[in-house]
């Protein structure tokens, strides 16, 4: 698994902590290929020290956040989630395997491809609407003005799709679509 390491706010990543994260992170190498690949996040808010781990795997992401006064009691942490969510979706896969085989062998292919995934809810609401050219600023009024959680809107700027949305410490993040 290829991994990248990367500071912020302030945060040093000492070469203990370094050699401590690639070792934990060696115990994941059991569930994915080789071309599976890890962005792992430390970063300081005043006392409070973070680490975010996302891993990319066949375009499957897996991601575990952890605050607390220790990074080191965040890798404690933060991996058990990440192998909880990892195993959790290698069941629901191998399931899905064994339940679509059994259909294959008893209806037509066509029939179960129209039938909805049993385990992920029904689309409840369908909305259509026309991407009208804003800049970001004006996109962050609107959730504001809407009191959405996010906000889809044509860039004025950049002329792509992007996303603003509240995120939990209530400040905004962007997501800029490639495509």
């Amino acid at each position: 698994m290829k991994l990248e390491i990367t500071e912020r706010n302030k945060y040093k990543v000492s070469s203990r902590l370094k050699q401590i994260i690639e070792d934990k992170m060696k115990k994941l190498d059991k569930y994915f290929d080789k071309d599976a690949s890890a962005k792992i996040v430390c970063s300081k808010n005043g006392k409070q020290e973070k680490l975010e781990i996302t891993v990319k795997v066949d375009g499957l992401l897996y991601r575990s956040e952890v605050v607390s006064d220790n990074m080191y009691n965040n890798i404690d942490f933060a991996l058990p989630k990440l192998e909880k969510q990892i195993v959790r979706n290698s069941e629901k896969l191998k399931e899905k395997r064994k339940t679509r085989k059994i259909k294959e062998m008893v209806t037509e292919p066509y029939e179960f491809l129209e039938e909805e995934p049993e385990d992920l809810p029904a689309i409840f609401k369908k909305k259509t609407f026309d991407l009208d050219p804003m800049l970001v600023d004006d996109a962050r009024y609107a959730i504001e003005r809407l009191g959405h959680d996010f906000f889809v809107f044509l860039n004025a700027e950049t002329g792509k799709i992007n996303i603003i949305y509240r995120r939990k410490d209530t400040k905004f993040g962007l997501i800029d679509l490639k495509y």
